[in-house]
């Protein structure tokens, strides 16, 4: 497999009112891979390419109705042909932005949900696992009796086995770890991870989580991070920083933080990938994973939401949850 580049592509828009809105958003996601790919080809092959939580729209409204009323889109749809011409023109494959996601199938329920878009149209569908509670009030797939879709799905596709998880997914282990036992071998992050959690010290989570599940799962890692200004998404702002991190934890190419469009790019070497994997005897913590020993996901924690999801109910989930924890 030859030696390709992936770019973590930062956005800086004002989060959408309404679902009139997401076009403009899309078009410049388009413009901004389209100028990616073509601007470094004199220099790397960039086909992989990966932008922020929020960068179609944002859950700016408490409530599920709202959501649903302004801004809710199917997926696959209009936003994703855009997506799916531009990787079949050049050959590559874009991890959008996040939506809010009605599907019929689930009609009292709303998503926070990306897309994989290749050549042939969108292969894999992911739905945020944690959503940022109490804040959140979209659904996740563990909410849902019955779910029988993979809520982890890892896409098989000529630039390797690519899966992805949003934002606050990355602060549970089990979640990107998972995906890594699903056979990713590159974990693409979709975030809005704001300030203070982002790329300054004393609290720079962002920068260790995404070298930390790098190392712990050998797999690369494209972390894309919106870049808006306290303006654009009050009441936090975005300390961007996006960044490619190897499987062994090396940064290969991180955005000076601070908000504001900006994209990086960085090798992705599969081939290598695949040799220390199987090569190495040590440093492998999957093939070393003793799992029976770990009793504390044979419990449940935190309650399955309901279909009238709200900030109230959500910060009553917690409190039980911390109840279990005694």
């Amino acid at each position: 497999m030859d030696l390709y580049y992936a770019a973590a592509c930062q956005t800086d828009f004002a989060a959408p009112t309404s679902r009139d809105e997401i076009v403009t958003r899309t078009e410049r996601m388009a413009e901004l891979a389209k100028h990616t790919i073509t601007g470094y080809e004199p220099f790397f092959d960039v086909r992989l390419l990966a932008f922020p939580e929020f960068a179609h729209a944002a859950p700016i409204y408490q409530t599920v109705d709202e959501l649903r009323e302004k801004l809710a889109v199917e997926v696959p749809n209009e936003h994703t042909e855009i997506y799916t011409r531009l990787a079949k023109e050049y050959g590559c494959w874009i991890q959008t932005g996040s939506f809010i996601e009605h599907d019929p199938n689930y009609p009292e329920h709303l998503f926070n949900t990306t897309a994989l878009v290749g050549p042939n149209g969108v292969i894999s569908k992911y739905r945020k696992v944690n959503p940022w509670i109490p804040w959140e009030v979209h659904a996740s797939p563990h909410d849902i009796p019955g779910y029988n879709e993979e809520p982890f799905p890892v896409a098989q596709t000529e630039i390797g086995n690519i899966g992805v998880a949003i934002c606050y997914d990355w602060l549970f282990p089990e979640t990107i770890r998972q995906i890594a036992f699903n056979g990713a071998e590159v974990i693409i992050r979709v975030s809005a991870y704001m300030d203070p959690w982002g790329t300054a010290q004393p609290m720079d989570w962002w920068t260790s989580v995404n070298r930390t599940r790098a190392l712990e799962n050998s797999t690369y890692v494209v972390a894309a991070n919106q870049g808006a200004s306290l303006s654009h998404y009050p009441p936090f702002s975005w300390p961007g920083g996006s960044m490619v991190v190897d499987f062994d934890g090396r940064i290969l190419a991180q955005a000076d933080p601070g908000p504001g469009e900006k994209v990086v790019v960085a090798p992705i070497n599969i081939d290598t990938l695949r040799f220390e994997r199987t090569r190495r005897k040590g440093h492998d913590m999957r093939a070393h994973l003793r799992s029976d020993i770990h009793s504390y996901l044979s419990r449940n924690y935190l309650d399955a939401g309901n279909r009238d999801l709200s900030i109230d109910s959500n910060n009553q989930r917690i409190a039980d949850a911390k109840e279990r924890l005694r």
